[in-house]
């Protein structure tokens, strides 16, 4: 079956400066090896299934992923099972079908979808969260945040005229959160735009929901067969990338 959660942020208990590694340098470690030993996976070992609490670590850290403003456009439809993820598949038939396989033999299949539009019924339900969630301690504060949100989306709906854009960019950061969390926790993870998003779309009757799908990350672990586990991974010289001013 195909598993949905919104995300919908709830009093949980964060960890305190002192929960943390007393050494910075060695999660800075931690993190950067995750970073740098993991990759995308191009085949995946079907007769394996992440186990279930680690499934809820990745949806907590969806949950909690950053967004401008917390706006939180997203929506994300997990596919775990056979008949879940041949739905999910179906989009990856013809052109994409590259892709198929790695849709049918993954663990899970989550499917990234972004909000249409930016509607007063979710900003209502952003700010009420948030209330329930303590986050207005100073007088005004629900106001300024009801203020500043409004404005950024006003900008980005008449100004820049990019709303759609800007609210896509936001999911593509849950995207990349899921992908560093699943390689620090030695689940292999493949990002996917390579579907017919309509077909997608219809198959799961997003559109009629005020969604549309956007990528697709597959989950689960490499086959024997996965040649790109045996490359060295590639990117670009530090000082090509970064520039100190």
């Amino acid at each position: 079956m195909i598993f949905i959660f919104f995300k919908q942020v709830h009093r949980a208990k964060i960890k305190t400066s002192s929960s943390y590694p007393q050494q910075p340098t060695e999660f800075a470690m931690n993190i950067s090896a995750a970073a740098t030993s993991r990759y995308t996976a191009k085949a995946y070992d079907p007769s394996r299934k992440i186990p279930e609490d680690q499934i809820r670590e990745l949806q907590a850290v969806l949950r909690f992923s950053p967004s401008s403003v917390n706006l939180q456009p997203w929506h994300f439809l997990i596919a775990d099972s056979e008949t879940a993820k041949a739905r999910v598949a179906t989009a990856t038939r013809g052109a994409y079908h590259f892709n198929e396989r790695k849709v049918l033999n993954a663990s899970h299949v989550i499917v990234f979808a972004s909000h249409t539009d930016v509607t007063t019924a979710h900003l209502d339900r952003l700010l009420a969260q948030e209330e329930r969630d303590g986050r207005f301690q100073a007088e005004g504060a629900k106001d300024g945040q009801r203020q500043g949100r409004q404005t950024f989306v006003n900008l980005h709906r008449t100004e820049l005229r990019d709303l759609q854009p800007w609210i896509d960019r936001q999911v593509y950061l849950a995207l990349g959160t899921l992908l560093l969390s699943a390689g620090a926790m030695g689940i292999d993870a493949t990002p996917i735009e390579g579907f017919d998003l309509a077909i997608l779309d219809a198959e799961l009757g997003l559109r009629e929901r005020g969604l549309r799908s956007l990528a697709l990350c597959a989950l689960g672990y490499r086959a024997e067969s996965d040649f790109n586990a045996r490359l060295p991974k590639s990117r670009l010289p530090a000082e090509a990338v970064f520039t100190r001013l």
